[in-house]
């Protein structure tokens, strides 16, 4: 039997794919599709979807996306930076999530996330960083030695040999907070070295490094350093951090005291030899009166016009300093007035006379003039610099305990910028205090070696070498 043909069945029309929320009718560009196909894939986050995939211009696997929440009116809450690290197969490290603000003609808020997934940039980041990134991320990150410090620049002084760092902390931070061991050795050096000095100001943060430390140099003396300016200042030495440190040999109350405080040994003549150089290039008359004779003091004696020694010699100076003062208040200058001795003021009628007075607390302990020394000290540091007479004492302690009267302790500090050597570490607080230093301003106590010519001393033990 011829079997009938079975009826063709007419064509259907196929359904169009349903539009995914994953995967909406944006006339999205071709790179954000093909990111949305790979994160619907991923299952898709956090139930996060891709609003926006923006590819990172010289950086093959670089990208940022603008991702929502699946679920209208829900906030992002279990997106991580692991989720989109595993999304991507990379490190976590490499993912960064942020907030988005809202703008104008866009949305933001708790639904909306910013990711950027960065491998490329990090890698190029952590072996080439520039000095902003290297700041970021050696110094001021979190838990860094300058933590929140966002870096400003690097300065290369070629000539002093170092480097300055200037760095800015956000001023709702407060003041900067400096790890100097840290520090150090994110710089790769160590904190005893004597290489490395912190500065803060305000918000600002100076990290200078250098070469080699300021302690192990010699910065010799020059006429240049030595002569003062317009105010009376002069070099007196250079400070640890390789900051040239400054005195005066006059002030705007008249005519500067000294104090020099230094033990046995600690280069107190030197440090007068200084002073009285300077005090000769400002024009002054310089005299000298030390306790007991002494090789150093004998040869800075010969370029003063008076130098004596002994307890007794202490004494008739200050005697005449004492008469000079009587005189000089009676004096008339060229306007036919007296006045207090200004440095500034022409017409003055006599010129500026420095006493410097070494070993004054054992002078001031002798048997026979001790008492009378100390009283005429004590007047001269009162009066002195009213009629151009400047007292210099010199001795091992500043200590009211050791001899000092606090008159005399009190008058020296206000009219003078004291000068402090080779101080026990342990005393440095309390001797600073007691000179009336404010906290902030006493310096730490020197590391104990920063010569190079002192490393490998476990090597010298070993060797037996002394």
């Amino acid at each position: 039997a011829l079997a009938a043909p079975a009826p063709v069945p007419a064509p259907q029309l196929q359904p169009a794919p349903e539009l995914s929320v994953a995967q909406p009718d944006d006339d999205a560009d071709p790179f954000t599709r093909q990111v949305r196909w790979l994160w619907q894939n991923r299952g898709l986050p956090g139930r996060t979807i891709v609003v926006k995939a923006t590819p990172h211009e010289g950086m093959p696997n670089d990208l940022s996306m603008l991702l929502r929440a699946s679920e209208a009116g829900r906030p992002i809450s279990g997106l991580t930076d692991a989720d989109v690290a595993a999304a991507f197969s990379v490190d976590v490290t490499d993912v960064h999530i942020e907030e988005v603000v809202r703008q104008y003609g866009r949305e933001g808020g708790p639904a909306w996330k910013h990711v950027h997934v960065t491998p490329d940039a990090n890698e190029r980041r952590r072996k080439a960083p520039t000095a902003r990134e290297w700041w970021a991320d050696r110094i001021g990150a979190a838990g860094g030695p300058v933590p929140g410090s966002e870096f400003v620049k690097e300065v290369r002084d070629k000539q002093r040999k170092v480097t300055h760092y200037i760095a800015q902390v956000p001023d709702e931070m407060g003041e900067p907070r400096v790890n100097q061991h840290a520090l150090a050795a994110a710089l790769k050096t160590k904190y005893d070295e004597g290489r490395l000095f912190v500065t803060v100001d305000g918000s600002q943060v100076l990290v200078s490094l250098w070469d080699s430390s300021p302690l192990a140099q010699v910065f010799r003396a020059t006429r240049e350093l030595l002569t003062p300016d317009k105010d009376g200042r002069w070099v007196t030495g250079y400070l640890g951090n390789g900051q040239p440190a400054r005195n005066r040999v006059y002030t705007d109350r008249g005519a500067a005291h000294g104090l020099f405080v230094a033990p046995s040994g600690g280069g107190k003549t030197q440090l007068m030899g200084l002073h009285v150089a300077a005090d000769a290039l400002f024009g002054a008359v310089v005299m000298l009166a030390t306790e007991a004779p002494d090789e150093k003091t004998a040869a800075l004696g010969k370029h003063t016009a008076r130098y004596g020694v002994g307890p007794l010699y202490m004494a008739r100076l200050l005697r005449v300093l004492v008469a000079l003062m009587e005189i000089r208040g009676k004096m008339p200058w060229e306007d036919g007035h007296v006045h207090e001795w200004d440095a500034t003021r022409p017409g003055c009628p006599y010129r500026m006379l420095s006493a410097y007075l070494d070993e004054f607390l054992s002078a001031a302990r002798d048997g026979l003039y001790g008492a009378e020394i100390m009283e005429l000290a004590e007047l001269v540091s009162v009066k002195g610099r009213k009629y151009g007479v400047g007292l210099k004492v010199a001795g091992q302690s500043i200590y009211v305990q050791d001899g000092f009267t606090q008159l005399l302790c009190e008058n020296l500090r206000e009219n003078c910028i004291p000068v402090v050597l080779k101080v026990a570490p342990k005393k440095v607080t309390s001797m600073f205090t007691a000179l009336g230093i404010s906290s902030e301003n006493i310096p730490d106590p020197l590391p104990r070696s920063f010569s190079p010519a002192e490393a490998g001393r476990i090597e010298r033990v070993m060797r037996g070498e002394p």
